[in-house]
């Protein structure tokens, strides 16, 4: 009875023990996770854009800034659609437009390509991938960004988050989390928030995929009303 008692308690150190060795180990996972994509991270904004060229995951093929017409100049080369009507909530400053059209395009293509110093992307709140572009950023920039988007706890519809780049051409990546629906005020802070991590973090390039007009519904005219309404 007596080695019956002692066999259990011993058992139950053993037990014990093993779920302490095994907490601490997924601690040290966690951490040596965690600073294996803060060093990468680093590393990859420091790299001389020449060398990071190499590791782009597109295969060496990327869009610059350069490559692509301003507003201004896609306007005189393009018949352009009828005069967007503002929505009632907002005012243009027309007194801007001269500047605007020297600094905005519109770019059609593969958003994973575009060197600039960040792309937006249409996540999910989860901010660990998902389909459509989502996706294809995701697999573009290689495992590391969704170590870090990890971390970062989520992110509420019409917030921003922003993570390194890793092997996309872009420098960082903005994560915002468009609304379910046509509704232009979530859709509208999306933007915002988007910009405001743009100017905190001193970057003077920012590319946008079209937030929630793919599977979350929101039609593709009124969200592009919403979009060049906050840009400017």
């Amino acid at each position: 009875m007596m080695t019956t008692m002692m066999t259990a308690k011993r058992l139950l150190y053993n037990l014990k023990y093993t779920a302490n060795q095994f907490k601490l180990l997924s601690t040290l996972k966690n951490k040596l996770g965690m600073g294996q994509w803060e060093q990468e991270k680093q590393k990859f904004l420091a790299m001389p854009i020449e060398e990071k060229r190499k590791l782009y995951k597109s295969k060496g093929s990327f869009v610059t800034i350069s490559d692509i017409p301003t507003w201004k100049e896609y306007a005189a080369k393009t018949t352009l659609p009828k005069k967007a009507e503002i929505l009632p909530s907002q005012k243009i400053d027309s007194s801007k437009n001269q500047s605007l059209v020297d600094l905005v395009s519109i770019y059609r293509g593969d958003i994973t390509t575009l060197e600039v110093d960040a792309i937006v992307n249409a996540a999910n709140s989860s901010l660990l991938g998902g389909g459509g572009v989502d996706g294809a950023i995701h697999r573009a920039a290689g495992p590391l960004l969704v170590e870090e988007c990890k971390t970062l706890g989520g992110c509420p519809t019409g917030e921003a988050r922003i993570t390194g780049g890793y092997l996309l051409p872009a420098k960082y990546v903005i994560h915002t989390v468009g609304p379910q629906g046509e509704k232009p005020d979530l859709l509208a802070k999306c933007y915002r928030n988007s910009l405001n991590l743009m100017k905190e973090n001193n970057l003077k390039t920012i590319a946008f995929s079209c937030i929630s007009t793919g599977v979350y519904g929101y039609p593709q005219e009124p969200a592009s009303k919403v979009a060049t309404y906050e840009v400017r």
